[in-house]
């Protein structure tokens, strides 16, 4: 694998110019997450609407590129899913992020932009990065605490 294959320009705009980074007002449900192994820390915060699905998502903190670039895409794709199928989502991208999920069809028409971090399975150091906001996210919807804190 190539680093310059992942660390390209749609990569590299979600770490340079984030739409998800930013304190979200009139949150239902935050949750932090840590990776101690590297420092990266993340406050993620959504908004269920009265539907129940996310109607907003967004994050604070700071990390490495693969981190940051990771949950701004990982935003974007929950904006409009019910809590169920985010928390599908969460496991599809831990499998394709663990080397599990190898169905590039479905890992592109499902996760989208985050699919283009598929190639991080083969980046051990950075797979615990890619998976920080996924697994703040997961946590936060299986507890569905108002406010908690996971490490790893």
């Amino acid at each position: 694998m190539e680093v310059a294959s992942l660390y390209n320009a749609q990569f590299m705009d979600h770490v340079s110019h984030p739409d998800y980074k930013y304190e979200l007002e009139g949150a239902t449900h935050e949750h932090d997450g840590v990776n101690p192994s590297c420092g990266d820390e993340l406050h993620l915060a959504i908004r269920l609407g009265t539907d129940g699905r996310i109607e907003e998502a967004a994050y604070t903190g700071h990390g490495c590129a693969v981190s940051m670039a990771s949950a701004d895409m990982m935003s974007d794709l929950m904006v409009g899913k019910t809590p169920e199928e985010a928390l599908a989502l969460c496991d599809l991208f831990k499998g394709m992020i663990t080397g599990d999920e190898k169905d590039e069809d479905k890992l592109e028409e499902e996760l989208d932009e985050a699919a283009m971090l598929k190639d991080v399975s083969h980046m051990p150091a950075r797979v615990k990065c890619a998976q920080l906001a996924w697994r703040t996210l997961a946590e936060m919807l299986k507890n569905n605490t108002a406010e908690a804190t996971t490490t790893e």
